[in-house]
């Protein structure tokens, strides 16, 4: 099992994050230039933003996507190392939202995968995505798992298919 533990002295990035889900039960997770590691969408709350407001910006400004500011449903707050960040701790509100509408990778987004955790692990998962979203939204569909049952349920050849 992965360490989930948290650095003790390190810096806090408050997050809003996305779980977008989409067709087949798959979650759209994104990559950062000049990073390796896929996580959910969004991005930081500016100060006197709320975490919605947030949600809402930075899907608009990464994916393209309009969300009404009821949609996302609020999932609670989730914390672990950073991907990105050797020294930081991201402290994410967590939120769902179903996704019909196309998706288009912009800002410093690079790729945009829609990935099925039931198939194979085919790509690198930020720790926030892989020790705790993930395990949270398989548990939300009646398959309670840990970090370690992410990927490999089922051969599914196209995992990690571009957006």
């Amino acid at each position: 099992m992965p360490d989930t533990a948290l650095p003790e002295r390190t810096r806090i990035i408050r997050i809003a994050a996305a779980l977008l889900v989409g067709a087949n039960r798959r979650v759209l997770l994104v990559r950062k230039r000049g990073t390796t590691a896929f996580m959910q969408p969004g991005g930081k709350i500016e100060p006197g933003e709320s975490p919605v407001a947030a949600l809402i910006r930075e899907l608009h400004e990464e994916l393209g996507l309009v969300v009404s500011p009821g949609s996302p449903q609020h999932l609670g707050r989730f914390s672990a190392v950073a991907a990105n960040e050797s020294d930081a701790v991201v402290d994410a509100e967590l939120f769902k939202l179903a996704v019909v509408q196309p998706v288009s990778a912009a800002a410093e987004i690079a790729e945009a995968v829609w990935f099925d955790p039931f198939g194979p692990l085919a790509i690198e998962l930020a720790p926030l995505t892989r020790d705790l979203v993930l395990p949270a939204y398989l548990g939300m569909l009646g398959e309670p798992a840990g970090p370690d049952d992410i990927g490999g349920r089922r051969d599914v050849a196209d995992n990690g298919r571009r957006a």
